[in-house]
């Protein structure tokens, strides 16, 4: 037998056909059919329900077509990949549904007047009014909560990871862990405990300290993730030139994971910003502009929110769906710069 002839021999028992690039768009634009289809005949009102019938038959459509064409082995494959885009989509659509809702409900009466006013003498159920007082309290009560939960989940961390040995770490690491599955209105409870047995009216700072409270955990583990990160190597190496360990730590491994570092801390208070039950235990909420959180009752973001809505009506409505979409871009903003941070410190 020739080369040619083995050669094309064994190109014929390694080749098959294949389906066109183009297959899977074809398969789900079908299975978005007969979705439709089978959604109408059925009477099926929910856009839901069609989408679940059209991602299992996307699913199904897409194993029969490529076993069928390509075999069952490569069938088995894009199934897998099938369900992970089917799990993508089921992920992302009802965030596309929150942002489209809150876009467009909150445009309405979002401008320059609704963010440089309060709600001072306007009644819930009139128009005008804005969240200037609500902005001052959750920037001033976030940011309060950020200065002592930041500083001490990132030492409690580094602690963890570089120094706990024994009982101690072993005691530390399991507290943190309960901590990180405690509901909020516990921690907003245990303030306000404090609150009653030193006879203390509703104030900013208290809500800071609730704050605290949920934020550390975050950052313990987020913080303790990326130390673990950082290569023993870079340690030995410094060590190996004499350099102290604590220095080590300070100019080696926390530079190294700055980045995350920074990202975890963000994540953490992208998660207090949108906490309400402690801020309504300690902070009670005030229609006033109150720029000193260490007396008297103040706003937040999350509380006028819950207010607003509370309160009934179209203006107040616009008013909490203005506020939400305020406080999304919040958060979107924190992200943006932990992301333009974390790449500025992180080393190259």
């Amino acid at each position: 037998m020739s080369t040619a002839a083995v050669t094309d021999k064994r190109g014929g028992s390694l080749s098959g056909a294949r389906l066109p690039k183009w297959s899977p768009w074809a398969i789900a634009a079908g299975s978005v059919a007969v979705a439709v289809g089978i959604g109408l005949g059925a009477g099926l009102d929910s856009e839901v329900q069609w989408g679940l019938i059209a991602a299992i038959l996307f699913v199904l459509g897409t194993y029969g077509i490529t076993a069928r064409v390509e075999g069952r082995r490569q069938a088995k494959d894009r199934v897998a990949t099938s369900l992970v885009w089917v799990a993508f989509l089921l992920a992302v659509v009802p965030l596309v549904s929150l942002v489209w809702t809150t876009v467009s409900r909150g445009v309405k009466v979002l401008d320059v007047h609704f963010l440089t006013h309060s709600m001072g003498i306007v009644a819930d159920s009139e128009t005008g009014g804005g969240i200037y007082h609500a902005l001052i309290g959750s920037l001033e009560q976030v940011g309060f909560a950020t200065l002592m939960g930041a500083p001490i989940g990132v030492l409690t961390a580094i602690y963890l990871v570089e120094y706990g040995r024994g009982r101690l770490a072993r005691s530390v690491t399991f507290f943190v862990d309960v901590m990180t599955g405690i509901p909020s209105i516990v921690a907003g409870l245990f303030i306000l405990s404090l609150m009653l047995i030193l006879e203390l009216e509703p104030f900013g700072f208290a809500g800071s300290l609730a704050l605290a409270i949920l934020m550390m955990p975050v950052v313990v583990r987020s913080t303790e993730e990326m130390l673990k990160l950082v290569p023993n190597e870079l340690r030995e190496a410094s060590l190996a030139l004499g350099v102290p360990k604590w220095r080590t730590i300070l100019k080696v491994v926390l530079p190294t994971a700055i980045g995350g570092i920074t990202t975890g801390v963000m994540l953490a208070i992208a998660r207090i910003a949108g906490e309400t039950a402690p801020v309504l235990l300690l902070v009670f909420g005030n229609p006033f502009i109150n720029n000193n959180p260490f007396e008297g009752a103040q706003a937040s973001l999350p509380l006028y929110i819950y207010q607003q809505y509370a309160a009934g009506g179209d203006p107040a409505y616009d008013r909490a769906w203005a506020a939400s979409l305020t406080l999304i871009a919040f958060v979107m903003i924190l992200n943006l710069v932990a992301r333009g941070i974390a790449r500025w410190k992180t080393p190259r």
